[in-house]
């Protein structure tokens, strides 16, 4: 997975291996050689916030459990491979494989004391995995220090861990309901430990999970999920590019075909009550478990863990307005109602889109790590001015966008809000419909529009910025110079 900003990267790097000694050298490769991998992608958030739930679904296999235990509290990688297996990686490097459950999850044991494992690496023959790796963390929390610590560890922010748990490149944030001051702390030590690696709105998501549970019972949760997520988006704007609402649960069940005829069935029967029956049967978990009913407890129980309340309400409202409904269709619409849809596009418009731009500034920031610690002097100096020259070299020019991209999303620059998202858009994409925004525009009206906004830019840089912003003012204008001159190539 590569396209020019990695390419360009790759070449830097190469460049700089032959100046610089053995062991320096080994450090860059490294880096070089992460650039052609899938893009890796960590799922963080507080404990029982749904992140595992999210990854069964992301994967569309129920592989990832659920339940407290052992797996949970470890860091677990997600990769495409030939063939389904398991590794046990523990921190002396040693691997231990095991086997998939007889559910095809990964065991609830895992044979080693939690404390001695870096991480679970996890191969599937599942195409989703072809393009980008997902490693589950375990919950975060402001209190507890241990699983903080073996999250920062997920995306490569312990040292100690560094060569067992490689850093991640975007990071998908779990929380539930609204954001709460505990919520906030969480988040807030997991940005601080990977703001080490540029995690910014360029390359993190927020997911709001578990939306069936807003409301209680089967309610429609959407016209409060909907709200909430937007809300949320303005709180964790600085770390954050999205809150995308899911209902955990039902993606989970519809993508990994957990549903079965008989489950259908069941449900087809509890359509057919009364509605005043039906809904006080819906009102609790209790009820719907111990109320007399035409279907038994041990299936009524089962529905509750495929579907919760929400998703046995919404498809007996199915069922009931379409008897006939098919077990296949009837999965298509919990998947619709789950919300994944816009998840999945989010991720790729957030993270497959713009991989080659977030994988180029992950290896940007390695190197700029590399080069004030780590290293001998001499390699330090050697990294660093070659960085300085790559940045210079008009060739470049996208990776000064993206460096000075970097600075405005994660703080280090202010900038006034439209003025930073409009920089990301010109980092982060080559279309200028969408960096312009300006969908239907024809070639000429992108131009004109192009070279307009490199003049403000430019007016920004003379007047009214500071030094900082006035130098990432002057970058902005020399990126909507080039997009102009490209539009106009396209166009002849």
């Amino acid at each position: 997975m590569t396209g020019p900003l990695t390419t360009g990267i790759a070449t830097l790097c190469n460049e700089i291996v032959t100046r610089v000694s053995s062991d320096a050298g080994q450090h860059v490769r490294q880096i070089s050689n992460r650039l052609h991998d899938p893009l890796r992608v960590a799922v963080a958030g507080r404990l029982k916030a749904g992140k595992s739930t999210l990854v069964n679904a992301l994967i569309g296999r129920r592989v990832a459990p659920t339940a407290a235990g052992e797996c949970t509290r470890v860091v677990t990688r997600f990769r495409y491979g030939p063939a389904d297996r398991i590794d046990v990686v523990t921190r002396d490097g040693a691997r231990h494989s095991l086997p998939l459950d007889e559910d095809g999850m990964v065991p609830a044991r895992l044979g080693v004391p939690a404390a001695r494992i870096a991480h679970v690496d996890v191969a599937l023959t599942t195409d989703r995995l072809r393009d980008l790796t997902v490693v589950d963390t375990p919950g975060l929390s402001s209190t507890d220090t241990a699983g903080s610590a073996r999250a920062e560890a997920a995306v490569g922010i312990d040292d100690d861990s560094a060569g067992e748990v490689a850093a991640a490149e975007a990071v998908v944030y779990v929380f539930t309901q609204a954001v709460r001051a505990d919520d906030v702390r969480a988040l807030d030590a997991f940005h601080t430990a990977s703001a080490r690696l540029a995690t910014s709105p360029i390359n993190a998501i927020g997911v709001l999970a578990k939306v069936d549970t807003l409301v209680g019972g089967p309610h429609d949760p959407w016209p409060v999920a909907g709200p909430l997520a937007t809300q949320q988006a303005g709180l964790l704007a600085r770390t954050v590019g999205d809150v995308v609402p899911v209902a955990g649960l039902l993606a989970e069940t519809a993508e990994s075909g957990r549903l079965t005829g008989g489950d259908r069935d069941a449900l087809a029967k509890l359509a057919v009550l009364p509605a005043t029956e039906l809904n006080l049967l819906l009102t609790s978990a209790d009820l719907f478990r111990s109320r007399p009913a035409p279907v038994g407890r041990d299936q009524r129980e089962r529905l509750l863990t495929r579907l919760d309340l929400y998703g046995v309400g919404f498809s007996c409202a199915q069922l009931a307005a379409d008897p006939r409904l098919s077990t296949g269709e009837l999965v298509r619409r919990l998947a619709a109602a789950s919300g994944l849809a816009r998840l999945s596009a989010t991720v790729d418009q957030a993270f497959r889109w713009r991989s080659d731009a977030i994988k180029a500034g992950w290896a940007l920031t390695r190197l700029e790590r590399l080069s004030r610690h780590g290293l001998q002097r001499h390699d330090q100096e050697t990294v660093r001015d070659a960085l300085e020259a790559a940045l210079r070299d008009p060739a470049y020019h996208r990776l000064r966008l993206l460096d000075a991209a970097q600075r405005a999303a994660t703080g280090a620059v202010a900038l006034p809000g439209d003025w930073e998202q409009e920089l990301i858009r010109l980092a982060t994409s080559d279309d200028p419909r969408w960096i312009l925004r300006l969908p239907a525009a024809g070639d000429g009206e992108l131009a004109t529009a192009a070279v307009a906004a490199a003049g403000r830019w430019r007016a920004y840089a003379v007047d009214g910025a500071g030094p900082a912003q006035a130098r990432i003012a002057q970058v902005a204008h020399r990126g909507f110079q080039l997009l102009a001159q490209e539009v106009r190539r396209c166009a002849t």
